[in-house]
């Protein structure tokens, strides 16, 4: 087994008490950090060459999961929102919805969900994580949203190509987490949480197809009451995985062995992103505040550490088509 490198953070960078932060992203050009506040519906900013106190938050009408930037269009991003993709303009908060997940179908009662509530599919789901390949396609998770209905195998990992239209790639899946592919292409990572693991899958980059049924199990959790959440990848090709449940992001290797361990205060760990050398670590409000009462304080934080190696370059989306 290798050496592990321990890291050891106790306090956070933004105590903003999430309820469920996700997503952090670098925003290069500008070297601000973005992320989102889920279930609060919030998205954050911060200019990290002035630190903490230049952050700002815009409130949102939906929750989104995800963003990624869009390749030659430096006024807006594209998200992952509730019902669907979206874009947003940097300056303004301005949105709207370019591709609906949810066809007309499921737009109708079908039955599902809570009692007087997720009567419809397209009610009872929200995005969560995604992530954008070198050819400049968007995958974007979509699962049960807690907050209407219990969570299922109801999931979808959608992909949204350059000319707009959607595929929906891959079904039956609980809680749609990490997505990442090895730094020659060849091969897709994905995290279903509760499976406890991450799956690798055989991956042409000229059609943007996963071979489902060839995937292998790349790393499996070893902490008790941890799954693998999001995950970010440096330029080594290593990965670094929140591990939600256990209070801490590890450094993966490439066959899978952990490397490093980031040890945090506070249990329900999210996402870890890079900007430059250092993660900026998301997390969520402590889900059984009564049993882990020492992870309350700081749930939903944000946390940074500086790790040393850089992460991999973010894909933009490649936007062939007007929207």
């Amino acid at each position: 087994m290798p050496e592990v490198k321990n890291y050891k953070v106790t306090e956070p960078y933004l105590d903003l008490k999430c309820g469920l932060g996700e997503a952090p992203f670098w925003e290069k050009d500008r070297n601000t950090l973005r992320f989102v506040d889920i279930v609060k519906k919030k998205l954050h900013f911060v200019d990290l060459a002035k630190g903490p106190s230049s952050h700002k938050q815009w409130d949102l009408d939906f929750s989104i999961g995800t963003t990624a930037d869009i390749e030659g269009n430096d006024k807006e991003f594209i998200f992952g929102g509730k019902n669907g993709y979206g874009i947003m303009n940097r300056e303004t908060g301005e949105s709207r919805q370019i591709v609906p997940m949810w066809n007309d179908e499921e737009r109708k009662e079908d039955g599902g969900g809570k009692p007087g509530v997720g009567a419809t599919r397209e009610v009872r789901m929200r995005s969560n994580d995604g992530a954008v390949d070198k050819e400049g396609r968007y995958w974007v998770g979509a699962m049960n949203d807690p907050s209407v209905c219990k969570i299922t195998d109801e999931g979808i990992l959608f992909r949204l190509n350059p000319d707009l239209t959607l595929t929906r790639a891959k079904e039956q899946i609980s809680i749609p987490n990490g997505t990442s592919w090895t730094l020659d292409n060849k091969f897709m990572y994905f995290t279903d949480s509760p499976s406890g693991q991450i799956t690798k899958y055989p991956y042409d980059i000229s059609t943007g197809k996963a071979d489902w049924s060839a995937g292998k199990p790349f790393f499996t959790c070893p902490f008790e009451g941890g799954v693998p959440d999001g995950h970010a990848q440096d330029e080594e090709g290593f990965f670094w995985v929140a591990i939600f449940g256990a209070g801490r992001v590890v450094r993966v290797n490439l066959q899978g062995e952990i490397v490093a361990e980031i040890e945090l205060p506070t249990r329900c760990i999210t996402c870890p992103g890079f900007c430059g050398t250092k993660l900026y670590i998301t997390s969520a409000e402590e889900e059984d505040p009564e049993k882990y009462e020492w992870s309350k304080k700081f749930g939903g934080a944000v946390f940074e550490v500086d790790v040393g190696v850089r992460g991999a370059p973010l894909n933009k989306f490649k936007m062939g088509k007007k929207a």
